[in-house]
């Protein structure tokens, strides 16, 4: 992948050779909808990502091209007038970090030349937009010399796809990724950034990836309906309790003061996002204890809550889960990302991974009409210069 991205930027814009990147994709393992709730969230970069090519130039352009969206061609846009336009489809991300970077006082001058190519599947909900996000910022660091760690990184790519793109997404995704550590996930409270590295061994187990391949774009999604349904619990909760979020609440003081939340949907958003942040607690604290089994359990009352609480799963995510569960070999199973569409999230045993995939993806298949796509993946490191 790293030579073919060098070989594409030199075939577009010739000159001196280029600086070669990567940041990864990831993967949430459980802890969802919460990071916008104040809660916790327990996410682990993959070795699947994003590569790109990128080099300054003088000339004042910022010109990004993509290998996943060839037909579009070179994308070239003015570097002092930067804004959001529908018709520059996803080099929106890219610029939106560039913007927020400005924004921030950080001396990013003069134009860039971009090719980016990824090998995270687009709108699977392992964070291909996050991954160029986190990738942007990364490179303009090194090719400006910024002083900015990873979470500053982090924080910033958040807010370019809350500003610049309108997706009010928690900042999980971006974190997850400027941070990862290769066999470790990260144990996150998103309400003070507060985090730990926590060694994933899985023993016989791998991670089992199965994306729907029904595409969803999170911004024309209810995600922000959600968030917003979340947010007027709160409002309401906090008429007689003194809280900031949903994730300071218990389960137990969540069902003792529940009823003052009016309207029966928002109940059940609130209870979703406080009883998911105490699994996602209580997995940790599992998987610490070598208690693969409960973390499995915790996995499948993630998704059963995602499906019946906060409606984000679907016909296509419940079908590759629910099959999942009645397979052998399956410690747990749940959607991952968003939902509405995207990817699954199984811990399986090695030896029955072959049938797994081949029972879920025949079932998938004869059920939804056209195919899922499976990968055995690995947790790997944050951005790096290759």
């Amino acid at each position: 992948m790293k030579d073919a991205v060098k070989k594409k930027f030199m075939e577009l814009y010739g000159g001196a050779e280029p600086d070669v990147f990567f940041a990864p994709g990831r993967v949430n393992l459980i802890g969802e909808h919460t990071d916008y709730n104040g809660g916790h969230v327990f996410p682990c970069a993959l070795t699947i990502g994003t590569y790109a090519a990128a080099r300054r130039n003088e000339d004042g352009v910022l010109r990004f091209y993509s290998m996943n969206f060839e037909k579009l061609g070179v994308i070239e846009v003015d570097a002092a007038a930067l804004v959001y336009d529908k018709k520059d489809n996803w080099s929106n991300y890219p610029k939106g970090v560039i913007d927020v970077l400005r924004k921030h006082g950080y001396a990013v001058e003069g134009g860039m030349d971009f090719v980016y190519s990824g090998n995270i599947p687009n709108s699977s909900g392992l964070s291909s937009s996050a991954s160029i996000e986190v990738l942007t910022a990364f490179i303009v660091k090194t090719l400006y010399g910024l002083e900015l760690n990873f979470i500053e990184i982090s924080k910033l790519c958040q807010e370019a796809e809350n500003k610049f793109i309108g997706v009010n997404c928690g900042i999980m995704d971006q974190f997850a990724i400027a941070m990862g550590r290769k066999n470790h996930a990260i144990f996150l409270d998103t309400a003070t950034l507060e985090y730990e590295y926590a060694p994933i061994d899985l023993g016989d187990c791998k991670i089992v990836i199965a994306c729907s391949n029904k595409k969803r774009g999170l911004g024309d999604s209810k995600y922000n309906e959600r968030r917003s349904e979340c947010e007027s619990a709160l409002a309401s909760l906090q008429t007689v309790l003194n809280i900031r979020a949903l994730g300071e609440l218990t389960e137990e003081e969540f069902e003792a003061n529940r009823a003052v939340i009016a309207d029966p949907v928002k109940e059940r958003r609130a209870k979703h996002a406080v009883y998911e942040n105490r699994r996602t607690v209580r997995a940790v604290e599992a998987l610490k204890a070598g208690d693969l089994k409960l973390f499995g359990e915790l996995m499948n009352a993630s998704h059963v809550s995602l499906r019946d609480d906060y409606e984000v799963t679907g016909i296509e995510l419940d079908t590759l889960v629910e099959t999942s569960w009645e397979q052998e070999g399956v410690i747990g199973s749940r959607m991952t990302g968003a939902g509405f569409g995207g990817c699954t999230v199984s811990i399986v045993k090695e030896d029955k991974i072959d049938a797994f995939i081949r029972n879920v993806g025949e079932t998938y298949k004869n059920k939804i009409g056209y195919a899922a796509d499976f990968y055995v993946v690995e947790i790997g490191n944050g951005p790096v210069v290759l």
